[in-house]
């Protein structure tokens, strides 16, 4: 017998009469990490930040692989597009960009653009042995297995010994500041701890042909990218790929910038937002923008 789907957790809705901004959080996150953008967008957009499956408030599931993110934001589309003549636009950070780029290749009647901040995908799939994203996602499983308060569970992710490049080890809590890690214990506390263990395993991209699933995206698309050597997860080569293929992209790159754009970086991740989206158009003949 097939597992039931989860039901997903809006978070999040802002805005009213706008074109749905349908927004994807990264793997141990949850619909609220994408506070610092939502009250710029609201004024322009029905803003809707939901919480992954085994994330926030989300249900508890079975099978934790990109795939099945996949199936529950298709689903979370037809239902958002039932009885509208608009296209919604898919904003996903990290595993909620990986999983945006196949939604949009899965419903392109449904799908008006995509922004894809920083996607992994090897990096954070059959590359991970033996990285420091490996080390990390493992020390984060046992202090979300610990539970215990937020103030604990930052202390435990401060600790978390990383491999440096150069030989030896960082302690995460030198490489991100006490409030980010402070956000990321707030997350871990309402995660399923088994969310993590398909990626440190290797195993969290199964059936997720990158990039052959992505040779269908026909709608406009920006990408955006952090620096792998300030933490990005996104490689240079894979962000070439990704241009290559999908022939409407759009190309953003933050240097010295990492992984978490749209936390660290807001109001430039804003503004490259502003620049992809004004040249939308929606049944009512308005474009969607924002300037900050």
């Amino acid at each position: 017998m097939n597992e039931a789907p989860p039901t997903i957790r809006l978070q999040r809705t802002t805005g009213g009469s706008g074109p749905v901004l349908l927004m994807l959080h990264g793997v141990t996150r949850c619909g609220a990490d994408w506070e610092p953008l939502l009250t710029a967008l609201a004024a322009h957009w029905k803003v809707i930040a939901l919480d992954q499956r085994g994330h926030g408030t989300s249900p508890r599931a079975g099978s934790y692989l990109v795939t099945d993110y996949i199936a529950d934001a298709v689903r979370l589309v037809q239902e958002e597009t039932a009885d509208t003549a608009d296209p919604v636009v898919l904003f996903g950070h990290s595993l909620g960009a990986m999983v945006a780029a196949v939604v949009a290749a899965e419903l392109p009647d449904r799908v008006r653009g995509i922004i894809l901040e920083d996607p992994p995908f090897h990096t954070m799939g059959n590359r991970i042995a033996g990285s420091a994203w490996q080390a990390q996602f493992t020390g984060m499983r046992e202090a979300a297995q610990k539970r215990g308060g937020v103030e604990e569970i930052t202390d435990a992710l401060a600790d978390i010994r990383l491999p440096a490049s150069g030989g030896g080890f960082k302690r995460l809590g030198d490489l991100r500041d006490r409030a980010s890690l402070t956000w990321s214990a707030q997350c871990l506390n309402q995660l399923d701890p088994e969310v993590l263990t398909s990626v440190i395993e290797g195993r969290w991209l199964d059936g997720y042909d990158f990039p052959s699933l992505l040779s269908s995206v026909r709608c406009p698309t920006l990408l955006l990218q952090a620096d792998p050597s300030a933490g990005g997860a996104l490689t240079d080569a894979d962000a070439e790929s990704l241009k290559s293929i999908i022939s409407t992209c759009q190309y953003v790159r933050f240097p010295g910038c990492g992984h978490n754009l749209h936390r660290d970086h807001p109001e430039s991740v804003l503004r490259a937002f502003a620049d992809f989206a004004a040249s939308f158009q929606f049944s009512d003949n308005t474009p969607a923008t924002y300037r900050p």
